[in-house]
């Protein structure tokens, strides 16, 4: 069974397209867990306009953003295989099959994708390729370099990244951290969504953060702490 995490605020811009993406995609007994974080615009009107009973709401009860919205999505999932999704891409028709082949023999992916604007049209470039991405702890930890919506793992994992600590900025890079340090992950070279830029997207992956030197330092130390205790610890 697969559960697909998806936390949403005032997406009903391109929530029905990338929930439909979805989909088309999953098996009967398969699941999208939708987190709706407040949303004052038609995003719930929509995802319930698509009357399928595989799509399940919750309003996230706790701290507000995109952090303890995703912690929300995925404390309610109950597959065996965990995909993050953000709320305005699409994903690409052979992302489920490309990825669950890939998750028989390992803990957890990380695709690329093909970096698009808000009507989906080319950027010319992959992440992988911006970002300079490459697998490992330390050097996802000094400079993240995947993307939440490209990730996928085991439910296991879920034992070790749940309860999200509540000083982090970033889940991704927090899951990538736990995941790292836990389990066995690979690589997908191949772009499996295509990932909208469009100027309102609720984070700011793949994009100068702005953050101090001295920010960024003390933030990857409070990562490295955590996942540490987390993992050797199960703290």
């Amino acid at each position: 069974m697969i559960s697909v995490c998806i936390a949403t605020y005032n997406g009903e811009k391109y929530i029905k397209e990338q929930i439909e993406s979805i989909l088309c995609q999953l098996a009967p007994d398969d699941e999208i867990i939708i987190s709706d974080d407040g949303s004052k615009d038609k995003t719930l009107d929509i995802v319930q306009s698509l009357n399928d009973t595989r799509i399940k709401v919750f309003q996230n009860k706790g701290r507000h953003g995109v952090v303890p919205n995703f912690g929300n999505a995925l404390r309610q999932a109950q597959g065996d295989f965990i995909f993050l999704s953000d709320q305005d891409d699409v994903w690409m028709p052979d992302k489920v099959k490309t990825v669950m082949a890939v998750l028989q023999d390992y803990d957890f992916v990380v695709h690329n994708a093909e970096m698009v604007d808000g009507n989906l049209n080319s950027q010319g470039t992959d992440f992988f390729s911006l970002r300079h991405t490459c697998y490992g702890y330390w050097q996802n930890l000094w400079k993240m370099r995947y993307l939440g919506c490209t990730m996928a793992f085991r439910r296991e994992a879920l034992r070790y990244i749940l309860p999200l600590p509540k000083n982090i900025l970033w889940h991704d890079m927090w899951a990538a951290a736990i995941l790292h340090l836990k389990f066995k992950g690979t690589l997908i070279d191949k772009p499996l969504i295509w990932y909208r830029r469009h100027g309102d997207n609720a984070s700011t992956s793949g994009e100068d953060s702005g953050w101090s030197w001295i920010f960024r330092i003390k933030y990857r130390w409070i990562i490295f702490t955590h996942s540490i205790t987390r993992t050797l610890l199960h703290i």
